[in-house]
């Protein structure tokens, strides 16, 4: 095809791919979506296959060239690249808008799921089609014209506002950096992440070494740096990204964007019928009400609050003992933090990444996966690939059969956003003569290779890699043939984080942590002495930990349900007015770079990272039970969880695979709090 991304049932065709196929191929394949639909609308079928299958095949190629340009901007962006995507991106919200405002196309797929053969369809169909008319509701489709234009608009503004958002926040990470010209300055830093500034200072052609707001850089610093005054300017120049204070004031601000995106989701919420965004939210997850959510937010507070002050009370006893610092200030945690676990558990952050070089994790992490799941990850060279950087895999099941894909994209770079995320590049499909298996991303923002350093990962970087994997199984391991109910489309939000934070535990198990080690320098694997203190150290700080999670949980949830105003920062005070025990400055912005809820999924639904950990603290005692690196148990979560997708509520897959209802007391005891 002379556009390369029409070719939507193979693998993208990225080598070829420029910002000028952008807009032509959206042209296309919204042009097929209509014909489709209005063929649909003018000949009303009633049976699933002529109803329905038509229009899955075209939503099915709509996603697989948007999730290939999605992922470009989010791994590769340039000013083309940004400029194509951002007009594309706001072209089909409004194509969307108007498909999911479709009155006739609703009312076809309603008489579909009255029709008398309805019922005795398989489940995947029949719940593929009631989650569509689900979405058409949620989309406006219900409300008179006047408000479904508005709704309308409000989601078209809505989008491009998320977009921005997004932009302003890499921008203002890139706009920032600060040369370093002694090394001196550096002490305490390791010689690998010496060489990553270094080598971020030759790609802009200076000498010595360059600190960067890329994340590897920002943690080399804060944790390790002995100069104090270079910590505390790295901590406000990342503190302050994209707002009104900081280096780079006003010059990238999401104030204004913040305020708009608030405005905008509260009358949307109300033209559905919401009385605001949080119940909106929450009418496509597992948690019943805010109300709810917010009582399992304060009592985790409260129980993880004498643990939390135990926890300062020690680092600013340390500090001024043993540091020198008698004013603990938040760009000083970081750096006390390792100080004082390196004491109390000689575990030394610095020494364990000398054990996990990238390949050597890489390795051991696909053996986890053979031991777990019986598959194998066999690479590939003749896959078109976007970045030196990115891999291919085929996934291979005991059968020697290829069942799923994954793309691998593990470091930090200019252009790449931070964080780390999984996405799909292709759905499984079953479609008369079409087959394809379901192909994911898995991305992260590892330190890169520096000098003649390997990358080298923190256990904090293995754990981030596995929580990955959880969310990519989910839908690599898909056995259900509807893609808008596979893997983690269409299940509860509040419930997708089971597979990664139940993944996330076996970095904690000795013969899986060791077998993803080996020494960059003598290939010695982690001692076990070394593991032993790592496992005393595992409950470090987990106070704290929890209270931020808590901190960044409710603020979400207050700032739209407005009750206490709507400017972020004096919410984000009130929310720590009740739970924090760490207060950064008044300068702090952190609001002005959440992408989770600004440019992300988790409007109204951070939470669900803590209230997921309820299943899959629970859920990994299923395989602690077992053994731990077990097979067999390997094999039931991936039947009763990872192959259902959407076909059932997440609580009852979690029943299924666990005989019971989760226990939180579990979640507990993995924080070390009970």
């Amino acid at each position: 095809m002379t556009n390369p991304l029409l070719d939507t049932l193979a693998l993208p065709r990225f080598a070829e791919i420029t910002p000028d196929h952008i807009a032509p191929a959206l042209d296309a394949v919204l042009a097929d979506r209509a014909a489709v639909i209005a063929a649909l609308t003018a000949r009303r079928p009633t049976d699933f296959a002529d109803a329905w299958l038509p229009y899955e095949r075209a939503e099915a190629a709509l996603t697989a060239i948007w999730s290939t340009i999605a992922h470009l901007h989010g791994v590769a962006d340039t000013p083309e690249l940004r400029t194509a995507y951002a007009d594309a991106r706001q072209r089909l919200v409004e194509d969307n808008m108007q498909v999911g405002q479709n009155r006739d196309l609703y009312d076809l797929f309603v008489a579909l799921s009255a029709s008398p053969a309805f019922a005795d369809l398989p489940d995947a169909d029949r719940i593929a089609v009631e989650r569509a008319i689900r979405d058409f509701t949620l989309s406006g489709v219900a409300l008179d014209p006047e408000a479904r234009e508005r709704f309308k608009a409000i989601s078209i503004e809505l989008s491009a506002l998320s977009n921005d958002f997004g932009s302003a926040v890499l921008d203002a990470s890139e706009a920032w950096s600060e040369p370093v010209g002694d090394e001196a300055e550096l002490a305490g830093v390791s010689d690998a992440d010496k060489a990553m500034f270094a080598d971020a200072a030759k790609s802009t052609g200076i000498d010595g070494w360059r600190v960067t707001l890329q994340q590897p850089s920002v943690n080399a610093v804060l944790s390790f740096a002995e100069n104090r005054d270079l910590r505390a300017r790295v901590y406000r120049a990342f503190a302050t990204r994209a707002s009104d204070q900081g280096p780079n004031a006003g010059e990238f601000d999401n104030g204004p964007r913040i305020a708009r995106i608030l405005e905008l989701r509260h009358e949307a919420a109300t033209l559905l019928g919401f009385p605001d965004p949080v119940a909106s939210s929450l009418a496509t997850k597992m948690a019943p009400n805010g109300g709810e959510v917010m009582a399992f937010l304060r009592d985790l507070a409260a129980r993880a609050r004498p643990s939390a002050e135990r926890d300062l009370a020690e680092l600013q006893a340390f500090a001024a003992a043993e540091c020198g610092i008698d004013d603990l200030q938040p760009w000083d945690v970081a750096f006390v933090s390792n100080r004082l676990r390196r004491a109390r558990y000689a575990v030394d952050s610095r020494e364990v990444r000398g054990y996990f070089p990238v390949e050597r994790v890489m390795a051991g992490w696909q053996n986890l996966l053979q031991r777990l799941f019986g598959v194998s990850l066999i690479e590939r060279d003749d896959v078109s690939l976007y970045h030196p950087d990115a891999r291919y895999f085929d996934v291979v099941g005991a059968d020697n059969i290829v069942f799923a894909g994954l793309y691998v994209d593990l470091h930090a770079r200019s252009g790449k956003r931070g964080g780390a995320w999984m996405d799909q590049a292709r759905p499984r499909l079953r479609d008369g003569d079409i087959s394809t298996v379901p192909v994911a991303y898995l991305v992260c923002n590892f330190a890169p290779n520096g000098g003649d350093a390997p990358s080298l990962l923190s256990h904090g970087d293995v754990t981030t890699l596995l929580h990955e994997t959880g969310h990519c199984l989910h839908l690599l391991f898909t056995r259900v043939d509807r893609p808008n109910i596979a893997g983690t489309n269409g299940f509860e939000w509040d419930a997708v984080e089971l597979p990664s934070q139940l993944m996330e535990d076996f970095a904690w198990d000795r013969d899986v942590l060791t077998g993803m080690s080996g020494h960059y320098k003598t290939g010695e694997p982690l001692p076990a002495a070394l593991f032993a203190r790592m496992v005393k150290a595992r409950h470090f700080q987990a106070g704290l930990f929890i209270l931020r999670q808590v901190e960044f949980a409710l603020f979400d949830l207050l700032l739209h349900l407005g009750t206490l105003g709507s400017d972020p920062i004096e919410v984000i005070e009130a929310v720590r007015d009740e739970v924090a025990v760490i207060r950064p400055p008044e300068w702090h912005r952190f609001p002005h770079s959440f992408r989770h809820i600004f440019a992300g999924g988790y409007a109204a639904g951070y939470y669900s990272y803590l209230w997921a950990e309820l299943l899959a603290a629970d859920g990994f005692m299923a395989f602690a039970d077992a053994g731990l690196v077990d097979r067999a148990t390997g094999e039931r979560f991936r039947d009763e969880v990872l192959a259902r997708g959407a076909t059932r509520p997440a609580a009852e897959s979690f029943r299924a695979f666990r005989g019971r209802d989760p226990e939180p007391a579990a979640m507990l005891v993995r924080h070390g709090l009970s």
